[in-house]
């Protein structure tokens, strides 16, 4: 219970999950869209488009990233630099004084403790996740006609149809992708180990419980210790599930 890096951690582990839940939003929508296509050819081939990237291992995509984050060579900075929102940046640094971003020095995205944690969230933009969108699409899919003659009957536009039937429609889908984003993020540890290593970077600020449990099994040897943050993990995730499981209603 005196471990401040777990506890670190935890913290660390829970702002990533919430941020993992606010970039559900463009999964949810982008299946909005496909659905209401009016061609059936042309939501198959968005459906197609989605998959396509599911071929490329997961390790390419998070290299493809690193070097996204590159201070000197990654795309990131230079686009910042050929945007002119570095001087935006730099500016903004100098009214709040986070002494992050300066004039001509390159933005170290995984070398700035203050950083690294903007840098996991920002991971994976737009945040369009395949399997996301798939599993939202088979739950708009199911949502009669007969309901959206009735909606526009009563003279309902594109966001009232989304608020009053397609949301509601597919909460047992959001549900599903809530309990799977939630054990995924806290058992997960494989994009931090690649993108700052074993120590989580500096000063650990990018530490999760996987990574640490991970350190202490192969790295000091405590495989004892290891199955106990192991055993943390599962009460965290069994909670969560718990706590989704009821406020997550599903009322049609």
């Amino acid at each position: 219970m005196g471990d401040g890096v777990l506890w670190a951690s935890f913290v660390t582990i829970g702002i990533l999950v919430l941020a993992n839940v606010v970039k559900m939003i463009p999964s949810i929508l982008m299946a909005v869209l496909i659905h209401r296509l009016v061609s059936d050819k042309w939501q198959y081939w968005y459906r197609v488009l989605l998959v396509v990237p599911m071929i490329v291992p997961g390790l390419v995509s998070l290299f493809i990233w690193k070097f996204f984050y590159d201070p000197n060579i990654g795309i990131l900075n230079q686009f910042l630099d050929a945007t002119g929102l570095k001087s935006v940046l730099v500016a903004v640094d100098g009214v709040f004084g986070w002494g992050v971003f300066q004039e001509g020095l390159q933005i170290a995205w995984l070398s700035q403790p203050d950083l690294i944690i903007p840098s996991l969230i920002f991971w994976g933009f737009p945040w369009i996740g395949a399997v996301g969108v798939l599993i939202y699409l088979s739950g708009l899919q199911a949502i009669g006609t007969e309901i959206y003659e009735a909606a526009e009957l009563d003279g309902a536009g594109s966001w009232h149809k989304f608020l009053n039937i397609e949301l509601p429609l597919i909460m047992t889908q959001v549900r599903l992708s809530l309990v799977l984003l939630v054990i995924g993020t806290l058992q997960g540890f494989g994009l931090q180990f690649l993108l700052l290593g074993t120590n989580g970077g500096p000063e650990g600020r990018g530490m999760v419980p996987g990574l640490w449990m991970f350190n202490k099994a192969f790295i000091a040897g405590e495989f004892g210790y290891a199955c106990a943050i192991g055993i943390l993990l599962f009460v965290f995730i069994l909670a969560l599930t718990l706590f989704n499981n009821k406020y997550v209603r599903v009322d049609k």
